[in-house]
């Protein structure tokens, strides 16, 4: 049976206790940063914590992707190993284990899932006490760079090729821009926001539902596409999405909005891709 890219909680439930599996508690916000203090007040039985910036490396943007080196002493630390099934967890729909998903990706791991409705969902037992684990023997590969793109290659991108916009409406239209120094979109920008891959219970939608969601966005297989957020974290929830719906041409604009937003680069404002 193939793993992943998304458990659900009951799978977890039944294999929480498998000596090949690794729950990595992922939980960060934007607003309030490193989720250690909910990770303390009650996580998951298991459960190890790894911080945003432990995974957070030196490049552009906000939250550029880790060293090689950097990303496998961090999994290590949290007890990985390369035959290790990992799956990760956050408390807002996956918006930002799906970016540990996608490093586990990056550098080469097999087996790496997103818990499906992450902590809200989980209806087992919860622990306080953060358990010893021992010193994983991960090797990071080196990492798949064709699966990110930077400023560059966004500014001279075809127009066949549609950018996607993750970050809810109100930051794609320059209504509200919390951290970043100019507010608006890339011009040409599809709004594509990650709660829209969720249905109201806060899982995915299926992949026929994810397939016709970014169909209606210009996005089909084999054509290619770019996505991006704030700082390249959420974004990796429509590159998750699109795996989900066999959409696996995407590629990731490392330092996203908070890069392009600190150039000297073109903004567009307004609910249309091209401003207004």
């Amino acid at each position: 049976m193939t793993f992943g890219p998304l458990v659900t909680t009951e799978w977890l439930g039944e294999h929480l206790h498998d000596a090949d599996l690794r729950v990595i508690d992922f939980r960060w916000t934007l607003a309030g940063g490193s989720g250690a203090d909910k990770y303390a007040a009650g996580h998951i039985p298991g459960a190890v914590f790894v911080a945003m910036e432990d995974v957070t490396g030196e490049g552009p943007g906000r939250h550029p992707l880790p060293g090689r080196e950097q990303f496998e002493a961090a999994m290590r630390r949290a007890g990985v190993d390369d035959a290790t099934k990992v799956v990760v967890y956050d408390e807002i729909g996956g918006s930002v284990s799906s970016r540990l998903w996608f490093l586990l990706r990056f550098f080469g791991h097999q087996e790496q899932a997103v818990l499906d409705g992450g902590f809200m969902a989980w209806r087992g037992t919860v622990e306080t006490e953060a358990p010893q684990a021992r010193e994983g023997d991960f090797h990071a590969k080196e990492p798949d760079r064709s699966v990110i793109v930077d400023f560059e290659a966004v500014r001279k991108l075809p127009k066949r090729v549609p950018v996607l916009d993750a970050r809810l409406g109100e930051r794609y239209r320059g209504e509200s821009e919390p951290v970043d120094p100019k507010p608006g979109h890339i011009p040409g920008a599809i709004s594509a926001p990650y709660p829209e891959n969720l249905d109201s219970n806060g899982r995915f939608l299926t992949p026929d539902q994810l397939r016709d969601r970014f169909k209606k966005l210009g996005v089909k297989k084999g054509q290619g596409a770019v996505v991006y957020c704030g700082s390249g974290v959420n974004a990796t929830h429509d590159l998750l999405a699109m795996a989900l719906a066999g959409i696996d041409d995407v590629r990731l604009y490392e330092g996203s909005w908070s890069d392009w937003s600190r150039r000297d680069a073109p903004v567009a404002t307004g609910p249309n891709p091209d401003g207004g």
